[in-house]
């Protein structure tokens, strides 16, 4: 009865929230669709029914993201047919009740939810019985969607998941059961991150082929925005995304001894997250952008996402270990979560592509407590002047070239490279390197 009320309250307050956010929204300009997407969904549909309940079984679908489902009493996984049944239902004389629900934080989003697996909730009878039997409650969710992109592992994921254990579960061990995981690389990159959430082992229900019982489910994940940690929204026992990173930098410690000692360094140390060609919004004088880091006087330490693969520690422990990171706008700057407080993140802004740089990192930059700057390209910097020409709309005015449409907006995503005026940069960079020389002196 605990969950269920936690639930109950947790749904209360984001539909506050969701009246206030959908107001906000409606006086901004959007220009990435994937971003215009999230947040134009926003809203709460009052005309539709939100809340779905039969005995013990409740599904909340009142948030535009998420919706929320849970067996408040005895429940089976079944996980050959992805079903998970409430034992000993109350009113079991009732017709049974079947809900159906994709676990996954972007339920407005077809692209992303068509990878996710639907599960089945049912107050049905049945005579399987309990081949493994857990004394703590599950909570079910989707390694699915846009898994494997970095950003999304956490903005869908790890922080949903954050929210939804300090929601619902605070201060008591729960078993995370998970469908559509990629066995291959999910579990091992992010291990020690797992760890923290549960001291129980992981159920993957894509592996599974015995029957598990729980004193009680919740099937789905809380998502407060992107990249969003909202205390007001844990009135309880309130978090922030300062509270999150604390949580990462614990996920990589030895027990009782710190396993990231930060050394002293005659040199600010920087992080350069760099990109691929293939994928757009890469560098292309790389070489030249280095060398005017390390004359101005850093430490240069190239990070490539997509070589973490196997081991998240070791890009956590660089990271954590610098005082400075420099990336262009990509999922690689999600590594800003690994940064300690005060060290300064910059963030090259392409042409086109500001409203994204602002809400996937400027903001949770700050809410971070990291000294945020960006460095807006100019549009000789941009390959797009030399495909489309200095004068196209699509330089001078790219909200207007874009106009809501996806395929316009891929222009400045996928087909935009860079090449940075490396005379301009090297001012900027002087003003990175006061306020990482800042931060270096304080430590020492």
């Amino acid at each position: 009865m605990q969950v269920m009320k936690r639930l109950r309250l947790a749904t209360a307050t984001c539909l506050s929230f969701l009246v206030f956010i959908y107001v906000h929204l409606s006086l901004t300009t959007i220009t990435n669709l994937t971003i215009f997407q999230e947040l134009n969904h926003f809203r709460v549909l009052f005309s539709q029914s939100q809340l779905e309940q039969a005995g013990q079984i409740t599904c909340n679908r009142s948030h535009a993201y998420y919706d929320l489902c849970s067996i408040d009493g005895p429940t089976l996984l079944e996980p050959i047919t992805s079903t998970l049944y409430a034992l000993d239902p109350i009113n079991s004389t009732q017709q049974p009740i079947w809900l159906k629900t994709r676990p996954y934080p972007r339920k407005w989003d077809k692209g992303a939810m068509s990878k996710v697996k639907e599960l089945t909730l049912t107050s049905a009878p049945h005579s399987t019985r309990c081949e493994v039997t857990h004394n703590t409650p599950a909570l079910v969710f989707s390694a699915g969607g846009y898994t494997g992109n970095f950003f999304h592992d956490f903005s869908d994921g790890f922080v949903p998941l954050f929210i939804t254990i300090n929601s619902l579960f605070y201060n008591q061990d729960v078993t995370l059961v998970i469908s559509d995981c990629n066995d291959l690389w999910w579990p091992q990159k992010y291990a020690e991150i797992l760890a923290q959430f549960s001291h129980s082992p992981i159920i993957d229900i894509k592996k599974r082929r015995v029957t598990h019982c729980f004193p009680s489910a919740i099937v789905g994940l809380i998502k407060h925005g992107p990249m969003i940690v909202d205390p007001t929204l844990l009135p309880h026992h309130p978090k922030s995304l300062a509270d999150f990173r604390i949580f990462l930098e614990n996920s990589y410690k030895k027990k009782g001894v710190d396993d990231v000692l930060i050394t002293s360094y005659n040199r600010p140390q920087l992080v350069f997250v760099i990109r691929k060609l293939d994928v757009g919004r890469a560098i292309l004088n790389k070489k030249e952008v280095i060398k005017a880091i390390e004359e101005v006087g850093f430490d240069v330490n190239v990070l490539d996402p997509t070589t973490t693969h196997a081991s998240l520690a070791k890009a956590f422990k660089l990271v954590h270990s610098s005082h400075a990171m420099f990336g262009v706008h990509g999922a690689g700057l999600t590594h800003m979560l690994f940064l300690r407080p005060r060290a300064v993140l910059v963030q090259v802004v392409p042409i086109g592509v500001d409203l994204p740089s602002n809400i996937s990192f400027k903001g949770p930059a700050k809410n971070l407590g990291l000294e945020y700057m960006d460095y807006k390209v100019k549009p000789k910097e941009s390959s797009l002047a030399e495909i489309y020409g200095a004068n196209d709309l699509v330089l001078k005015n790219p909200d207007a070239y874009v106009n809501g449409n996806y395929s316009n907006m891929r222009v400045y995503m996928r087909t935009q490279n860079l090449k940075l005026d490396i005379v301009r940069f090297k001012r900027y960079l002087v003003k990175v390197y006061k306020k990482a020389k800042k931060f270096m002196d304080m430590e020492s």
